[in-house]
């Protein structure tokens, strides 16, 4: 996480009493309960919440529905271009994602929702994943147990395992989203921090980029709500007597926030550098990169588009957000490239010569690596052009 947060009340020190009024406390114990968050055991980063009622009290508990992905019928290594942009608009921000790719340490969604939630549940929660949500278009709030945090169009929004949340859009109609869920915890990569812990200088984004929820949300409302659970393949739908965000303050390291993509610092040089400068994030088995709008290199004989290259380490995954990609052709926002380990790509034909008469790219695009092969579901092989391996011969 980006740094330590505080908000609403807590006491002086871990697992000492914090008081209530009896007279209103559940139970009659005059207590608010402790509530600690770990996602890597208790030796890594945390969150203590301090809740009006126990946070455990579940009423009813059924399976809700299985969601076990399957992979497509065996195909060739070889590159692929999804279009996803007019996927149809379907189901509400949980339920409504589509995947396409995935391996044993993540799931590449998109999602078009038609609805804000469903009836059957009240929140949403992730409970063995980390969820990052890139926002292509829309905006509106995020509410957890954390507070709210405002989340608008570009945005990464990083929700840690755990997070009972629901997503509150302005406009759902505008809403969008690429969506990447994490086996592993997601990380500001090490090489940003110095040894205290804190973003150096010369990294492309520092803690004044990233925001975190800025207003406690405490609900005393009794009563039964469900919780959408999503564990790996299944969906579980878990009643709770009282509403699950009724925490009076909280503190640490875990908690959802938001980076946007705009307020990436691109790192240019002379002559053109590789993929890693434009990491933004690190987990275990992938990276998590943005190409921002970027001044291009600016030795007067530089080459200004990537060389060509064999993937012998990772798939490479590119989401396409707006602006041209200097090194593709036929590329529109909303498409993917895949660029599988094994065997090379690079720029297409006719872009390394036009590449000398640019100073600078608008294109925006989040790209993944991911050190597993993925694999491809149905949906995505029926967003895919076939003809796009053959894309290079001009």
């Amino acid at each position: 996480m980006p740094h330590y947060l505080k908000l609403g009340l807590t006491p002086a020190k871990h697992h000492i009493r914090l008081p209530r009024d009896k007279t209103v406390s559940h139970q009659g114990e005059g207590l608010h309960y402790e509530h600690v968050v770990t996602t890597e055991g208790f030796d890594r980063a945390y969150s203590i919440a301090y809740h009006l009622r126990p946070p455990t009290r579940t009423k009813q508990v059924d399976l809700w529905r299985d969601v076990s992905l399957q992979p497509a019928a065996p195909a060739p290594l070889r590159h692929h271009h999804l279009k996803s942009a007019d996927l149809a608009r379907a189901g509400d921000p949980y339920t409504g994602r589509v995947p396409l790719l995935f391996n044993d340490t993540m799931v590449c969604h998109r999602c078009r929702p038609a609805t804000a939630m469903a009836r059957e549940y009240d929140f949403y929660r992730n409970g063995q994943s980390d969820d990052v949500i890139f926002v292509w278009s829309g905006g509106g709030w995020l509410e957890s147990q954390y507070g709210r945090l405002r989340y608008r169009q570009d945005d990464y929004i990083v929700i840690p395992r755990g997070t009972i949340h629901r997503l509150v859009p302005d406009d759902i109609t505008k809403e969008d989203y690429l969506i990447l869920e994490s086996a592993h915890p997601v990380r500001i990569p090490a090489r940003y921090l110095h040894p205290e812990g804190q973003i150096r200088m010369g990294a492309p984004y520092s803690e004044r980029d990233f925001h975190g929820p800025t207003e406690i949300l405490t609900h005393d409302d009794g009563g039964d709500f469900a919780i959408l659970t999503k564990s790996r393949h299944r969906y579980t739908r878990n009643v709770v007597v009282g509403h699950p965000h009724d925490v009076v303050g909280w503190d640490g390291y875990i908690y959802p926030f938001t980076f946007n993509a705009n307020d990436f610092e691109p790192i240019t040089g002379t002559v053109h550098l590789p993929p890693p400068i434009h990491q933004t994030f690190e987990i275990n088995g992938f990276v998590i990169c943005t190409f921002a709008p970027r001044h291009l290199d600016h030795h007067p004989e530089a080459v200004k588009v990537p060389w060509a290259h064999d993937n012998t380490e990772a798939d490479e995954v590119l989401f396409y957000v707006r602006g041209e990609f200097g090194s593709r052709k036929g590329i529109a926002p909303g498409s993917f490239t895949l660029h599988p380990q094994g065997i090379p790509h690079g720029p297409h034909p006719g872009t390394t010569l036009r590449s000398f008469g640019l100073d600078r790219t608008e294109e925006l695009a989040v790209m993944f690596d991911t050190q597993q092969p993925l694999q491809l579901t149905t949906a995505a092989l029926a967003m895919d052009d076939p003809n796009y391996p053959l894309s290079w011969l001009g």
